[in-house]
């Protein structure tokens, strides 16, 4: 196929439209919110208003009707403006693509247009404790009782929780009868990952804030389903669909999650640049010297391959190209945390003292920017998968 690395220019427009409204709230505002334990309320809403968040939505459903390169560049521009909205790496970007590539009729009318607006927020989760990264070995359940479901289990570092409405649960379908593989000592047949939406008012379902040192307005949290019973049509596709409808949202979400990290790369070269050029020590900007200069080009470059990278990868998923798409991704997702760790850590070294100090804001995005290479994937497994799929060596896991 032919990818085009030129962005069009209604994807230019798109970017200069997200980077005004992010610049009317920008790094102050996001901070503030941050620290008082407040929501972006006002920002979040005002892009749903404007249609940026559901850019990537069908029109019928009153979205845009681009693709997920569109809402990455969304994600990218809040990031580079110093609003990096995590939500938007999870709402429409995984559950909105899953529901109108899998969903029912009915699913999508009830979640698409909120999606398209902004009015629906829908978490994700996948994460548990003693599963990590294999999610081969997820133990959250799901199970038929007559015309309802059963889902039981938990999940952890799910992101957003107080503030959605639903949750999309990826949980392992259990059901009775003989067949491999069996669930040992039970003979239950264990069958391949399901999706379930599940209301977060729904009886037996309980959420814990767990504490982090990132400074942001979303929250982490860990989820408890006691026996949440839940109504037929909350199943999204088909009940052993397995990991192919699972990565038709992961693979978005490793876009989205190398946007999210350029956008805030850029936001520190940004920060960084400027002070080299005005900071001046011995009559001489400190961006004269080389030792400023060249460590923040060395990051311009990487940052900009790492963009290059989220462009193919998204053009690869908006043409069906799933199996390229989830390499690209892999590959944006691992580049994109290297550049903005790299990219962060040097715009604080080029600030000295005032790198740490509050009114630059750096030493808040230095946990974030870390956290780039940990999730949503870490660094570890994208190696491992570039070796096995790539590279074609033998499996290390």
């Amino acid at each position: 196929m032919t990818i085009n690395f030129t962005e069009s220019e209604e994807r230019r427009a798109l970017r200069r439209a997200v980077a005004d409204l992010a610049g009317k709230y920008g790094q102050e505002y996001f901070t503030a919110k941050a620290k008082a334990g407040e929501k972006t309320d006002e920002l979040w809403a005002e892009a749903g208003r404007l249609g940026y968040l559901g850019v990537a939505v069908p029109e019928e459903y009153g979205g845009g009707g681009g693709g997920i390169g569109d809402l990455a560049a969304v994600c990218e521009e809040l990031a580079r403006a110093g609003c990096p909205l995590l939500l938007t790496v999870v709402s429409p970007a995984i559950c909105a693509t899953v529901i109108a590539r899998f969903g029912t009729a009915e699913q999508k009318r009830r979640w698409l247009p909120g999606f398209a607006d902004g009015t629906t927020k829908m978490a994700f989760a996948i994460t548990e404790s003693d599963a990590g990264s294999n999610s081969h070995q997820l133990s959250t359940s799901l199970r038929r009782d007559g015309d309802e479901w059963v889902l039981g289990g938990g999940k952890t570092f799910i992101s957003g929780v107080d503030e959605v409405e639903a949750v999309m649960v990826v949980a392992r379908h259990v059901a009775p009868g003989a067949g491999a593989p069996q669930d040992a000592g039970s003979g239950r047949r264990l069958l391949l990952p399901s999706l379930v939406i599940v209301p977060t008012n729904a009886p037996g379902f309980t959420y814990r804030h767990i504490p982090m040192e990132v400074l942001s307005p979303e929250k982490q949290f860990t989820c408890f389903f006691d026996d949440v019973r839940l109504p037929s049509d909350a199943l999204v596709g088909s009940e052993d669909a397995g990991l192919a409808q699972l990565f038709a949202g992961l693979n978005p979400e490793r876009i989205m999650a190398a946007s999210f990290a350029t956008g805030m790369a850029r936001r520190a070269l940004d920060q960084a640049s400027e002070y080299a050029r005005t900071r001046t020590v011995w009559d001489t900007p400190i961006g004269a010297h080389q030792g400023i200069a060249h460590p923040l080009a060395q990051c311009a470059i990487q940052v900009e391959l790492a963009r290059l990278m989220t462009q193919k990868a998204a053009a690869l998923y908006d043409a069906g190209e799933d199996r390229a798409a989830g390499e690209a991704a892999n590959m944006a997702k691992y580049a994109a945390g290297e550049a903005v760790a790299g990219a962060v850590d040097q715009a604080i070294q080029v600030h000295g003292g005032n790198g740490l100090s509050s009114e630059y804001g750096l030493g808040a995005m230095l946990a974030a920017s870390r956290l780039s290479r940990i999730a949503p994937v870490s660094r570890e497994m994208i190696l491992n998968f570039v070796a096995q799929h790539t590279l074609k060596l033998p499996r290390s896991y």
